[in-house]
């Protein structure tokens, strides 16, 4: 099963509200590995299916820690969005030196495809505001995911990201079928599970015949320094992207279980 987010959900999200925001033109940071090609792959569809263009795209070693030739080709190419393609300590890295040259807060708009809220908590708010960003899971969402956040930020003194609310939660809901089930048996309860309805205050949709967990993704906004009504409190919530919106079409899939 897999059950968070995919480079799928992550661009359908952003890449398709930042077009139709009127930013057409897209310049590509990737890592030059197989998740920087997916989610370049991936967006740039989304891009170019909603009117957008892609004018180029630079590619990175792994790790990398300069990323100054790679941002000085995005600013020459008067792109209106620069994607990052990567993740992690390299995404971090190239928005810290996307400031440092103007960039941020400049006409041209940064766009991280994979991003997660303790990456957020590193760069601090006042290097983070405004960035648009995909995720599966935000802990100020609703009453349920705060209550249940708090409670893991009781043990782990942080608050959760979209990754560690969806182990809890996948590693629950099969705990839960074996127990409903009464057996491990992996075809027994795989096949409960794609008969039930995921709701468990964390996540909430189906599992489908290519074991893709298709539930709603969230399009945020990184607070402004002066928005942060407390610790933790970075996002604006700017839409809920539907799980028929966030999920690759079972059309489209090349699963060996749907192909058929």
């Amino acid at each position: 099963m897999h059950w968070v987010y995919d480079s799928y959900g992550l661009a359908s999200g952003t890449a398709k509200a930042v077009v139709q925001s009127g930013k057409k033109n897209w310049y590509f940071i990737a890592a030059d590995y197989a998740a920087g090609a997916a989610m370049t792959k991936d967006a740039s569809q989304i891009v170019t299916a909603n009117g957008g263009k892609v004018v180029g795209v630079s590619r990175h070693p792994f790790p990398n820690a300069d990323f100054s030739s790679f941002l000085v080709s995005a600013q020459a190419s008067k792109a209106d969005v620069i994607a990052l393609a990567n993740g992690g300590q390299d995404t971090m890295t190239a928005i810290k030196q996307a400031a440092e040259f103007g960039i941020i807060g400049s006409k041209q708009t940064i766009v991280p495809i994979v991003l997660f809220i303790n990456d957020v908590n590193a760069l601090g708010l006042k290097t983070a505001q405004g960035l648009t960003l995909t995720e599966g899971f935000y802990w100020n969402r609703d009453a349920k995911t705060r209550a249940w956040s708090r409670r893991f930020f009781e043990k782990a003194k942080k608050m959760p990201s979209m990754a560690q609310a969806g182990v809890y939660s996948s590693v629950l809901n099969y705990l839960k079928a074996v127990e409903k089930t009464g057996t491990d048996n992996a075809a027994t309860v795989m096949k409960y599970l794609k008969s039930t309805e995921i709701d468990d205050g964390l996540f909430k949709g189906n599992i489908r015949a290519d074991g893709k967990f298709a539930h709603d993704m969230l399009l945020l906004e990184v607070k402004k320094p002066g928005e942060s009504k407390e610790p933790w409190d970075y996002y604006h919530i700017r839409k809920v992207i539907p799980a028929s919106d966030a999920a690759l079409p079972l059309a489209d899939s090349k699963c060996k279980l749907v192909q058929h």
